[in-house]
């Protein structure tokens, strides 16, 4: 009975014998019966320090019995580091058969880690034992800790107090979030530091130069370089941090996506400030026979700004899009179907993007430029702003008219400094046939010379009869201005000076004038309601009033 007994001892003490025997008894809050369990267990027991419970969930009976507690502690820690920071664990696979791998039940592969010379296996090994089967890390993986370690860990992680290594939120430890807190904030010092050295300095060197461009350079920097600093001094410092891979990868998108961005963000600023540098540099040129050229240019900046400012839109908004693998497997997608996706998507967008080239179009061939007169839809204005889908016209009355970019294509209009802003306006009068032509002429004369207060550009004068009717003649006094607005104030200044002059003669305004007779038996009297020269014959009893020539 004794010997019984003896024997059953020993034969359940064999297992503690064949796996980590110099760790004891199995704490039962130990759960090695799933790969999962192990995996969990371990990282549970691991981060909490627990240096009784961690050592059970590796192989170590390939150490001597006294050296396994230490050694198993240690080496539980190590590999607690190497797990966290290069190794992307999907619990969701663990246990599942790897592709194209021969099936082997014994291990388990969680994953590689990369060395500088080739990568080790992560994995788990099943023992039986006389209580069922037990995952634990294998002995090979046990034996690479330290390798793994010298290259992913650092011996000062060792001696940090436990509660640095506690996991309040996500998978950073405290020590990770205060660390990521610190280069927050030094790195946004330093960036702006550094930004203000490199203005500086480029300043300097610009300064020696009288190009102007480089200057339009440096200036778009100012901003956009802080932040590019910004995200290059997080970029190398979360390497400093062991960060485990999905905060690394979270790190590194934000760094890549900001980094992006601000490069956008220079090119906008920088194309907007050359176009800027442009528009003043040629802006003494707006008078005279330069200004068409100038507006040209002008037109030609605002368009191709735009063009420049969607294109940069779009590449920056790609690339940052192209980072998440959802959006990457739909830019797949799209373009293994690229032909009825590009027939769609050119149908649905036909009228935007017919649109847009007729902008481009539009710069190029210059219609219309910004600040020229024109006359569309019967509404006389100026072009204010062109846009890649309309054209901005202001109107005499502070209205604004907006108009398809199409409509300068497609329809006539009336552009009147396509080629010079100076313009020729007529002002039509009525007068008396006994007016003096020659006298209203000469009035005309002293008028543009004297009255005319700097509308009339001294080019072009004259006054011709253009037609008649039976009571008056037209007179058409033809005057020449620099443009069409002070030609509009020059037409009006003129017509109210010659109407003045011809009320002042006795033979200016138009007269009508009548014959006077006596009139027959029964026959009613016309009676006109006109200022008319009466003339007739005398006797009767009834006048009667008939037109003459």
């Amino acid at each position: 009975m004794h010997r019984s007994i003896t024997l059953a001892l020993l034969l359940s003490s064999l297992p503690a014998l064949a796996l980590n025997g110099g760790l004891g008894a199995v704490p039962p809050e130990v759960d090695r019966r799933t790969p999962i369990s192990t995996v969990e267990g371990f990282l549970a027991a691991a981060h909490a320090r627990d240096d009784a419970r961690a050592p059970h969930y590796l192989f170590l009976s390939h150490l001597p019995a006294e050296q396994q507690p230490f050694e198993g502690a240690r080496l539980a820690r190590r590999l607690m580091f190497v797990l966290d920071r290069a190794l992307w664990l999907d619990f969701s696979r663990i246990g599942q058969p790897e592709e194209g791998a021969s099936a082997d039940p014994s291990f388990v592969t969680l994953g590689q880690v990369t060395l500088k010379q080739g990568s080790r296996s992560i994995r788990l090994q099943r023992v039986e034992g006389p209580q069922g089967a037990a995952w634990v890390f294998s002995e090979d993986t046990v034996r690479a800790i330290d390798l793994l370690f010298a290259e992913h860990g650092s011996p000062l992680f060792e001696t940090l107090p436990p509660f640095l290594f506690v996991r309040p939120w996500w998978v950073l430890e405290l020590w990770q979030w205060l660390g990521l807190a610190l280069l927050v904030v030094g790195s946004a010092l330093i960036g702006r530091a550094l930004e203000g050295l490199a203005l500086r300095m480029g300043a300097r060197a610009t300064g020696l130069t009288k190009l102007g461009w480089d200057d339009q350079f440096v200036a778009a920097g100012r901003g956009p370089l802080r932040y590019l600093m910004f995200v290059l001094l997080m970029a190398a410092g979360g390497r400093l941090l062991l960060l485990p891979p999905p905060a690394q990868h979270a790190v590194d998108v934000g760094a890549r996506s900001v980094a992006i961005t601000t490069v956008a963000w220079f090119l906008l600023r920088f194309v907007r400030l050359a176009a800027r540098f442009v528009e003043q540099k040629v802006a003494h040129e707006e008078s005279g026979e330069d200004a068409g050229r100038v507006r040209g240019i002008r037109t030609q900046l605002a368009v191709l700004r735009r063009v420049a400012d969607v294109a940069v839109v779009l590449v920056a908004a790609s690339l940052v899009l192209l980072q998440f693998e959802v959006v990457r497997n739909v830019g797949v997608s799209l373009l293994a179907s690229a032909g009825i996706a590009g027939l769609v998507i050119g149908l649905a967008a036909q009228k935007s993007i017919s649109t847009l080239l007729a902008g481009i179009q539009l710069s190029i061939t210059q219609p219309v430029r910004i600040g020229d007169t024109v006359i569309v839809e019967n509404e006389w204005g100026w072009i204010e702003e062109i846009t890649l889908t309309y054209v901005v016209v202001k109107v005499w009355d502070l209205r604004r008219l907006v108009v398809p970019m199409s409509h300068f294509l497609d329809k006539p209009f009336q552009n009147w400094s396509k080629v010079s802003p100076e313009i020729l306006g007529t002002v039509e009068v009525y007068a008396d046939f006994r007016t003096d032509v020659a006298a209203v002429r000469a009035e005309l004369q002293r008028i543009l010379a004297q009255e005319s207060e700097g509308l009339w550009d001294g080019k072009v004068q004259g006054l011709q009869v253009t037609g008649c009717t039976e009571r008056t003649m037209l007179l058409r006094a033809l005057v020449s201005s620099v443009d069409a607005g002070k030609s509009w104030d020059l037409r009006c200044l003129v017509r109210e000076k010659l109407i003045g002059w011809l009320q002042r003669q006795p033979h200016g305004l138009p007269l009508v004038r009548a014959e006077a007779s006596h009139s027959l038996p029964g026959e009613p009297a016309l009676l006109l309601g006109v200022p008319a020269a009466v003339s007739g014959r005398p006797g009767g009893n009834t006048l009667v009033v008939r037109p003459q020539e």
